[in-house]
Formats: structure tokens, C-alpha cells, sequence
């Protein structure tokens, strides 16, 4: 018997955490009465479960890393028509979601999945998966600005933890440069929201590498599924956690 939250994130639904939502907002059905309570457990194998008056199915675990391009949200799903990650994932017939969130305006590498215990694993603020990104801003940022970053700037949600960043790149003239950045926390635009804090506002931001996962020479709208190997050494390294911090909502 496990919990009926992590029996749907097991499935696919989404997110342990999201699958407690919709718990909570009665819109699971267990051997067809609705469930509200969290610590409701389930056998699959015997249990008729539904969410939304559809059954819930054992899905293969899918573990997909993905270039987003610019201009794509990231979701499952979008009201305004707007292009959705999930439409360049052509030839894969499951449901998966993504794993933490780049913004619309951010490129780079994007985990996708099925498994609500992987993604909940990489994104829960615990275990501080490491993300690098680059990003391209206006002006070159010298002397101790970059050192205000390395240590942590106060930002309206709170201070940020101590970050690593270096020079990538600085253009002739110096009219913009662009900073390698590796952050351990996923606050809402935090990469964006740092260089404002300093003055030097992004232009493009891109993220080159999710822990141990680089997205390397792969082009804009492609995609590969990870191995055995990969997923194994992220979910090892991830639960490495240090002490829990404060749960702030994932979104760079």
C-alpha cells in the first residue's frame, strides 16, 4: 500500500506535490468515492483510481532533456495557443511534464518526465541542485559587482545563497558581456532578477547544464531521453541535501 499522492506521481499525473493538490480539491476518486485526505493509501494493482473520472494507468518512466528554444512555455498546456514545450516532442506517445520551469523568454536545458518522484526529487529547494546558465547583460559588470552575487544579493523574496559566477565573455566596447552563473535555488526569474538587483539587466539567458547534465551542441527544439546511468547519478547526487531551506516556487 503506498500514499495516494505518490501512487499518482508514480503514474505520471504530476508532481507529488501537484498530485496533493488536486487531492486536496477533491478531483481523485478512489474505488469511486472522492478522496480529500493526504494520508489516504492505495494498492494500484487492486484499486480503481481516477483523476477527473479518468483511471490512472502504470505508465514506462520517461526521462527526457530538452533544448528549449526562446518564446516556448513551459508547460503541459496553454489557453493563449502559445507554442508548448511538449510540441517538439514528436514520437513521444506519454504524458510527461516539466521538471522546474524556464521562463518564456529563457532558453536551454529542460528536464521533462513522467516520474513525480524524480521531478520532486530535483526541484524540492533541500537538496540544491546545481544549474548553470549564461547570461548575456548589458554593460560589463566590474570590480565588486560580481562578488555582491558570489555572495548573495537581498532580493524582495529574501537573499539569494552564495552563487559561482565568471566572465564568458565581454563584447568589444564593453556595450554588453555575457556571465557563466551557477545558482542552487529555483526562485521565480532569480537568474534576472540578480543582475537587475546590480544594475545590469539580461538580455538573454540561457541554461548549459542541469547538475550533472549538459545540454552541450544540441540545437534548439531537439531532444534526447536520458539513460539508466544519468537518471540514477542525478537522483544520487540530489539527495545529497543539505538542511532544508525556506520552499520558494521554482520558475528561472
Amino acid at each position: 500500500m503506498e500514499r495516494l499522492q505518490k501512487i499518482l506521481a508514480q503514474a505520471g499525473i504530476a508532481s507529488r506535490r501537484k498530485c496533493e493538490e488536486l487531492i486536496l480539491a477533491g478531483k481523485v476518486q478512489l474505488n469511486g468515492e472522492t478522496v480529500t485526505e493526504l494520508g489516504t493509501k492505495a494498492d494500484p494493482a487492486v484499486d480503481e483510481i481516477t483523476v477527473n473520472g479518468k483511471s490512472v494507468g502504470v505508465e514506462k518512466k520517461l526521462y527526457i532533456l530538452f533544448n528549449k528554444p526562446k518564446g516556448v512555455i513551459t508547460s503541459a498546456s496553454d489557453d493563449k495557443g502559445r507554442k508548448i514545450v511538449t510540441d517538439y516532442l514528436k514520437g513521444v506517445n506519454e504524458r510527461v511534464f516539466p521538471v522546474g520551469r524556464l521562463d518564456y523568454d529563457t532558453e536551454g536545458l529542460l528536464l521533462l518526465t513522467n516520474d513525480g518522484d524524480f521531478a520532486y526529487l530535483l526541484t524540492h529547494p533541500k537538496h540544491h541542485v546545481p544549474k548553470t546558465y549564461l547570461a548575456t547583460v548589458k554593460g560589463v559588470p566590474h570590480g565588486t559587482l560580481l562578488d555582491k552575487l558570489k555572495q548573495g544579493v537581498m532580493l524582495e523574496d529574501g537573499m539569494t545563497a552564495p552563487a559561482e559566477l565568471d566572465y564568458y565573455d565581454i563584447e568589444p566596447g564593453e556595450k554588453q558581456s555575457t556571465i557563466r552563473i551557477t545558482i542552487h535555488e529555483g526562485r521565480n526569474r532569480q537568474v534576472r532578477r540578480m543582475f537587475e538587483s546590480i544594475n545590469h539587466p539580461v538580455t538573454r539567458l540561457k541554461r548549459i547544464s542541469f547538475g550533472e547534465l549538459h545540454l552541450g551542441n544540441m540545437k534548439r527544439g531537439l531532444y534526447r531521453h536520458l539513460d539508466k546511468q544519468e537518471v540514477e547519478e542525478l537522483m544520487r547526487n540530489a539527495k545529497k541535501a543539505d538542511k532544508p531551506r525556506k520552499q520558494i516556487k521554482s520558475d528561472t
